[in-house]
This record gives C-alpha cells, structure tokens and sequence, in this order.
C-alpha cells in the first residue's frame, strides 16, 4: 500500500479538546502528565521502573491464555519478558465487539504493536509490549451486539447480562453464519471464516472469545490480551476500592477537574458519582450506592451492606466490585507496568479529567496517544480523486461544497455576480448619499432596498450555479460516489464498517500494511490506498 497524510484538523472529524492537545494548548497541560513524545516515554519509563505487581500478573496472564499459548510463541514470550523489571507496556482497550466491530477496533491494536516497536528500536535496552485490555466487565450489550459488513448491519439478537464477558457464545451460531456468508468465496475469505468459528462456537464466554479472536490477528506481533475481571488482579487493586467507596475520594477530585474543563470551554464525556463501582456477578451488574441511613445498597437488587460488611466483602470477594468508566483506567495503571494509553479520541478527552484522580492515589498517569486514524481505499478510486481534480485533503470536504467547487473551476461562464454587486453598490451610494441630502430618514430605507437586492443577486448566483451543475452531471456523480465509497452513511470509515471487508481483499497483508505505515507518535491522519 501507498500512504499518505493529512493534519486531523483539516479532517473536520475531531473535537475542539483533542485538537486542542494534539496542539499542546496550555490550558490543558494542568491535566496529563508526560508529552506524546521520546523524551516524555523517558520520564514516563523512570516513572514505572518500581512496578510492583510482576509475578501476580505473569502468572494471571499464563492461566488466561491456558493452550493458547502453545500455539502463539511471540504472546508467551512477552508475557515471560512482563516478569522483568526493565519491560513495560503500551496498551490501548475496547470493548468485545463482535467480530471486533467497526475499523477502529483493529486501528487501535495495529497502533500499540507500532509504537512499541518504535520504542524497542529507541531504548534497546528495555522490552515494550503492546497490550489489549478488554472492557470485559462492560455491560452496555446494545453497543457491542452487531457489526457492519459491505453496509448490512449483523445483529447477535439475545438478552444481555451482567459484564458483556460473561455472556455465553453458544447462542452464536446464526450469526456467526451470517457474518460469513458475507465474505464470500477466497482464500482470505475461508481464513477469517475458520478464524470467526473458532472464536465463537466453541462453547467459550465472549471474553475468551474474543481472545481467541484477536489472538489468531496478532499473535504473531506479540500482543497480549488481558482480562482483568479475575479476583487475583482484583486484589491488587482491593486497597482502593475500600477506600474509594467509604471515602468517595474520586467522585471530589474528577468533579473538580471537570469543572475547571468546562470553565476553560473544554469538552468533558463522562461525570463521576459518590460510588464508582458496580457489584458485579454472573447473573448482574448493578450500580452500588450509599443510603441516607448509612448502608451500601446494590440497586434493584434487595442486597445491601453495612460499612463494616463492605470492607469484608471487598477482603474476601474483591471480583464482585466492578469499576466503573472513571475507575477502569486507575484499575489498569495499578496492574500494569504501563507507559502509554492508546485511545479514541473521546477517550482522551475523558482520561483528561482523571489525573487528578491518579495523583492522590499516588499511581503513575499514563501518557495519552490518540489512536491513528486511518482511511482505506484503493487505486482505483485515488485515480478518480484525481481525475476530478480533488485531493485526499479536499474529499473531507461536504459532498456539496465540492460540487459547487469543481463547477466553478470547470465553467465556462462567470457563475459569480461580484462584479455586478460592486457596480451596484456604487449606484446604492449615491442613491443614499442623494436621499440623505433630501431627507436624512431615508437613509434606513435605502439600505433596506440594497439589502433586498443583495439577497435576490445571492440567489440568482445559486441558480446559475444549479443550472451550470447540468453541464457537469457526469463528475458531479462520480464525486458523490467517491464520497459515499469513502465515507459511508456520511461518517469516517473507521467508524462504521467492519475489518472483514478489507480482510477478504487484503489477508494478513491487512495488519502488516497498518502497523508499517502507521506513525503513532507523528498525529496525522493515516490514508492508505
């Protein structure tokens, strides 16, 4: 694949908060920790050198993978390397997707296998690997129980319960049919088909099936998967969970960041509460909160706690408190040796509001690298992008702005009437100047009649340009198409249709050209074709 790069900014894709620390905006500096950038990963290395909690999560990571491993000698040779006091990870997370979901699914994980190559080549005396934390213990099914392919939404139609994780694949099998009924018939097509079966019609949960997924597409880039709802993992964390909830520690300090953001006119996504936890079962996940009377209740459930029983419960069952949005990611930095967080943009703009929240818990911040970004098309339809005279920078432009753009520049009549005004505003002058020496009141009057001109002149410029629009209806079509290929239902690509259509085109060539091409640390957008 060929590649080339646009500024985010130009893409008009991307919020004013995101671009505004992509820009390094002094306003935002008070709420991240080290820059994007070599020698901010310096200081961010120094920062995890006396990481912890090695052995616990070596070995939570072996029990995990179980077989897996057998057959992925790069996955366990990373999570071996994890034992060691001088290796560290770049991680990104997402949520369980089936068949991974949209494009950024895949964008994301090819950014964190990129930059932490990118890393080993600066620092070849430390060992960077590149990590997939999976939001197992979500539970907002609606968003992960459906994919699109070549446009056609696939829906996994069944109940959801407690963590998303914990739902059993085994009602799967019509979907799965469907979803490879759509590949088609090719090599590619048949790998990905075994890969998907495999994944989700074997009996497993939907977090071990998505392991078995991602797994089988990066295996060979040394990418380990973690699912973190385990009790042993749990117990590292347990200290602040206790105190979290008795002291709603970080419902004051993410408040108060939020606050300050939304004064300074930057976007905030999510908002803290009292209690940051869910009370998390197989059957379950519900909401804890702190009654008037004193008691922890888990809502619409009937169970409540006295203080005292929720610190024993934390001791002996700490698996069963779940963190909410604002706590995963403190969850994920006290159980990894972790230097960077890869994420959406929107996920940048929420973890924005936590370091507050990091410091007076004394646990390292992460770095925040946006994930890249990425279009993927073909040369066919970069040759049409040039042979209507457009460029990769201008098709993010609204598909009537560059219609009206290419009339203008391919007419052969004068569609604009500036001239005409400017003769006509001469004439209104002395018009005004003539009724102003007769009776000064009219002066309004006549800037009225000017500006009822001005308006009909407008107009008559836009039927001008819909009539020359006729002499150009070929091209004019083709930008449509082009528009619609490359940004279906009007949004980035990324954003909606699933990897398998670019999968069955492109095999494994698909990753492989992502992470060579990828630059996660250069913040532009990513074309490839």
């Amino acid at each position: 694949m060929k590649a080339t790069y646009i500024e985010y900014k130009d893409t008009n894709s991307f919020s004013k908060t995101l671009l505004a620390y992509l820009a390094g905006d002094e306003g935002l500096k008070p709420y991240y920790g080290n820059n994007p950038n070599y020698e901010g990963f310096e200081k961010q290395i120094a920062l995890k050198a006396d990481f912890a909690h090695r052995d616990v999560l070596v070995s939570s990571l072996k029990s995990q993978y179980g077989d897996l491993l057998q057959d992925a000698p790069e996955v366990a040779k990373n999570i071996d390397l994890l034992a060691q006091s001088n290796a560290f990870t770049i991680t990104t997370g997402h949520q369980l997707n089936i068949f991974t979901g949209p494009l950024y699914f895949i964008f994301k994980i090819a950014c964190a296998i990129r930059l932490a190559k990118d890393l080993k080549g600066k620092y070849p005396d430390k060992e960077f690997v590149p990590v997939y934390w999976m939001a197992s213990e979500d539970h907002d099914f609606a968003e992960i129980n459906n994919t699109l392919v070549y446009g056609k939404k696939i829906i996994w139609d069944v109940p959801g319960i407690s963590g998303t994780g914990k739902m059993d694949t085994s009602s799967m099998d019509a979907v799965v049919r469907q979803y490879i009924g759509m590949l088609g018939l090719s090599d590619n097509s048949t790998k990905l088909a075994n890969i998907v079966e495999e994944a989700y019609l074997r009996g497993r949960n939907l977090a071990d099936a998505t392991r078995v997924l991602a797994n089988a597409l990066f295996k060979e880039y040394g990418l380990v998967i973690v699912d973190a709802d385990l009790k042993e993992l749990k117990e590292v964390f347990a200290p602040i969970i206790q105190e979290d909830i008795l002291e709603e520690k970080s419902f004051q300090a993410i408040s108060k960041t939020t606050k300050e953001l939304e004064e300074k006119d930057f976007s905030t996504q999510v908002h803290a509460r009292e209690c940051n936890f869910f009370y998390l079962t197989d059957e379950f996940r519900e909401r804890i909160v702190k009654n008037e009377d004193g008691r922890f209740e888990v809502l619409h459930r009937e169970i409540y706690f006295s203080e005292e029983e929720i610190k024993q419960e934390i001791a002996n069952n700490p698996e069963r408190f779940s963190p909410n949005v604002v706590m995963r990611p403190l969850y994920q930095e006290v159980i990894l040796p972790n230097l960077a967080y890869i994420g959406g943009g929107a996920e940048i703009v929420y973890w924005l509001q936590f370091k507050a929240n990091f410091d007076q818990y004394g646990v390292p911040y992460p770095i925040l690298v946006p994930r890249n970004s990425a279009m993927i098309t073909d040369d066919a339809v970069a040759s049409k992008i040039y042979r209507l005279d457009l460029t990769f920078k201008s098709i993010f432009k609204s598909t009537t702005a560059l219609q009206n753009e290419y009339v203008r520049r391919h007419t052969t009549h004068r569609l604009n009437l500036r001239d005409e005004w400017m003769e006509f505003n001469a004439i209104f002058g002395k018009i005004k100047l003539r009724a102003h020496k007769i009776d000064a009141s009219l002066a309004p009057s006549t800037e009225a009649v000017k500006a009822r001109l001005k308006k009909a002149i407008n107009n008559l410029e836009k039927k001008l340009l819909k009539a020359d629009k006729r002499n150009h209806e070929e091209a004019l079509i083709q930008i449509e198409r082009v528009k619609d290929k490359l940004f279906p239902n009007g949004g980035l690509q990324e954003r909606s249709e699933n990897f398998a259509t670019l999968y069955v085109k492109y095999g494994d060539d698909l990753i492989k050209e992502l992470i060579k091409h990828f630059n996660p640390l250069d913040f532009k957008f990513t074309i490839l074709y």
